[in-house]
């Protein structure tokens, strides 16, 4: 295979591409005429719009979620299961006593809410204990006047003294 090479024109130049980069300092000059008919064809067909919008937005999803606090009779085995995970795999068939019915989202028992939207999808505020800005501050305790701070023991919190000790051993 060989390639022949052919003088380069003015157009394809060095000096022309340096030539159109202060072409701005130039006056303008009309744009070329634009063909009315396409240069190429169309193969495949041109995509869908996306659907337009409403004016509206959906009005939020302000039902309640309901959840069934249960009692279960497990095996031990199971039991051990269910305390280590923190779930279980129940059998088919297994009859669960519902102890109370209420909302996941808000707390609330079903006998109070069931006609009303979740206020915790509204406002989570009063999970929280109400409003953080205006709510109270703890109030430090003050010692007596007569007290007086006897410093303590050193405690150690690393090693395997602390693990005997029982300070980063979690309670049983």
């Amino acid at each position: 295979m060989t390639t022949a090479t052919a003088p380069l024109s003015l157009e394809t130049s060095r000096s022309h591409l340096q030539e159109s980069l202060f072409s701005w300092l130039q006056p303008e000059t009309a744009p070329p005429a634009v063909p009315e008919t396409p240069e190429y064809e169309q193969k495949t067909a041109p995509l869908p719009e996306p659907p337009a919008a409403e004016d509206q937005p959906e009005a939020p999803d302000l039902s309640h979620v309901w959840v069934v606090a249960a009692e279960v009779q497990v095996t031990p085995k199971i039991a051990k299961i269910a305390d280590h995970r923190g779930s279980f795999k129940a059998i088919e068939g297994q009859r669960v006593d519902a102890l109370e019915v209420y909302c996941k989202g808000c707390r609330r028992p079903f006998d109070e809410v069931k006609g009303d939207d979740c206020v915790a999808k509204i406002d989570n505020r009063h999970l929280i204990g109400g409003d953080q800005t205006t709510r109270a501050k703890r109030k430090i305790p003050t010692s007596p006047k007569n007290a007086r701070v006897v410093p303590g023991g050193r405690i150690q919190r690393r090693g395997i003294e602390a693990y005997v000790g029982g300070v980063s051993r979690p309670p049983r």
